[in-house]
């Protein structure tokens, strides 16, 4: 099975704010799980669904704000796959019912594979 982009995280300062614009403009609903620094913004009408994740304070807004994520049930099997074909990710990490492990693409713009899309 190929992955699928499924979500794109957007490094906000204001997280509020943000969740606001995209709730009254596009129709998002956000949903924060217990715990989890990020708001999920789910479309209404279909599409990827945005993450909201706190900027760092070294981050000047506009400088590296978005990451490409792509759902995969599982994590630890793709990651190894792309590793023979070239492509190495980094360490998995476990959040919340889910795994996830970043890379870098040929641009070195950020992505990552996630089995979040796949938890309830």
């Amino acid at each position: 099975m190929k992955p699928c982009l499924g979500r794109i995280i957007i490094y906000a300062k204001n997280i509020e704010k943000m969740r606001l614009f995209y709730e009254t403009f596009f129709g998002y609903k956000s949903r924060q799980r217990p715990g989890d620094r990020m708001i999920e913004l789910n479309p209404s009408s279909g599409g990827a669904v945005i993450l909201l994740h706190p900027m760092a304070k070294s981050v000047k807004p506009g400088q590296v704000n978005v990451k490409l994520v792509f759902d995969v049930k599982n994590v630890e099997a793709f990651k190894a796959a792309c590793l023979k074909n070239g492509l190495k990710f980094g360490a998995i990490y476990e959040a919340d019912g889910y795994s996830f492990c970043n890379a870098k693409d040929p641009d070195k713009n950020s992505i990552q594979i996630s089995s979040r899309g796949f938890t309830p």
